[in-house]
C-alpha cells in the first residue's frame, strides 16, 4: 500500500491500522474468521459484522511494540455493543501483561449501540476502568480521531481519558453529537446540517486550541503515524498517573469552563484567544499549528 497519500477519513479501519504501523507487524487478536459478533445484532436479525466493527491486535511502530484497535465507523457508525466493547477492554487489559509502549485507540465512534444500549453502556465503563487502569501502571493510551464518525457519547469520554488525543481538522470530538442535540433541544439550539458550525464546535482545530487534542495533523494516514511515532519518543518512562494528577485536570476544566461560560461558537473562543482571530477556520494545518506554535 502506498501510504503517503492514503486519507485517514476514508480510510477502513484495517487500512488505517496497516497503514500506521510497521510493514507486517500487525498481527490480530480474535479476528474476524472466529466470527464473535454480537448476539444482540443476531437476535434482531440485524445486519452483522464478523469483527464486530473493531479491530484489535499488537504491531510495532518505529520498532516500539504496541497495541492497537482500530473502530470501523462504517459499521452501525462504530457504536460500542457488548463484543465490540469487550474487544478493548480485553486488549487495554492484555497491556497489563505485556506492557507494550503505548495503547493505540483509532476511535471512530457515535457512542452506544443503541439495539444493546445496557451492554454498551457497561462496556464503556469497563473500558474507562481499564484506561486508567494502564495508566496508573505507566502504560499510555493515545486516541487518534479523524474518522468519519468522529469521537462520541461514550468513546468522547474514553478519548479525553487518554494521554493524548491526536485530530485530522476533519476529525470531530464531544459527548453528543449535533444530530442528537438537535434532535432533543431542537434547531435553534444546534443545526447539525450547518456543517462549518459543526467543525467550529466540535473539530480539530476547536479541540486543538483548547489544548483537548494534542496534535492536529493533516488527513493522512503518515501525519497521524508520525504524531504518535513521535509521542512514543516522549513517553518512554511515563510516570504513573495519580489522583492529583486527575483533580488537577479537573482543576483546568472547572477554570475554562468559568471563561467561555458565554460562548456559543468557536469562533468566539478564538476571538479571545487571538489578536487576529478572522481566517482561522479556513487556515492550512501547518499554518494553524504555527500560529499555536506548534513544532512540525
Amino acid at each position: 500500500m502506498n501510504r503517503r497519500r492514503v486519507s485517514y477519513f476514508e480510510a477502513s479501519a484495517r487500512v488505517r491500522v496497516h497503514g500506521l504501523v510497521d510493514e507486517n507487524s500487525f498481527v490480530e487478536l480474535c479476528p474476524a474468521e472466529l466470527r464473535k459478533t454480537s448476539p444482540h445484532l443476531a437476535s434482531l436479525d440485524a445486519p452483522l459484522a464478523f469483527d464486530d466493527g473493531v479491530v484489535v491486535g499488537r504491531a510495532t511502530l518505529a520498532g516500539s511494540a504496541i497495541l492497537i484497535a482500530a473502530q470501523e465507523g462504517r459499521f452501525n457508525g462504530g457504536s460500542v455493543g457488548e463484543v465490540h466493547g469487550a474487544k478493548i477492554r480485553g486488549l487495554l487489559e492484555l497491556a497489563l501483561l505485556t506492557k507494550p509502549v503505548a495503547v493505540l485507540l483509532l476511535v471512530d465512534s457515535g457512542g452506544v449501540r443503541l439495539q444493546e444500549a445496557n451492554a454498551g453502556l457497561i462496556a464503556i465503563s469497563e473500558i474507562m476502568r481499564a484506561v486508567l487502569k494502564g495508566q496508573s501502571a505507566g502504560i499510555p493510551v493515545f486516541a487518534l480521531i479523524g474518522g468519519s464518525c468522529g469521537a462520541f457519547g461514550g468513546m468522547g469520554i474514553v478519548a479525553r481519558l487518554c494521554n493524548e488525543i491526536v485530530m485530522s481538522e476533519q476529525g470531530r470530538l464531544g459527548l453528543s453529537g449535533p444530530e442528537v442535540i438537535e434532535t432533543v433541544k431542537g434547531v435553534e439550539e444546534f443545526d447539525s446540517r450547518d456543517r462549518a458550525l459543526v467543525w467550529r464546535i466540535t473539530g480539530g482545530k476547536i479541540r486543538r486550541t483548547l489544548g483537548e487534542a494534542t496534535r492536529l495533523v493533516d488527513d493522512l494516514i503518515p501525519a497521524f503515524r508520525d504524531a504518535a511515532t513521535r509521542l512514543l519518543a516522549r513517553y518512554v518512562e511515563l510516570p504513573p498517573v495519580t489522583l492529583d494528577d486527575l483533580q488537577q485536570a479537573q482543576h483546568r476544566l472547572t477554570e475554562r469552563t468559568g471563561r467561555f461560560a458565554e460562548v456559543s461558537d468557536g469562533q468566539q473562543i478564538w476571538q479571545q484567544i487571538f489578536s487576529e482571530s478572522a481566517g482561522i477556520a479556513g487556515l492550512t494545518v501547518s499554518d494553524f499549528n504555527r500560529l499555536l506554535g506548534d513544532q512540525p
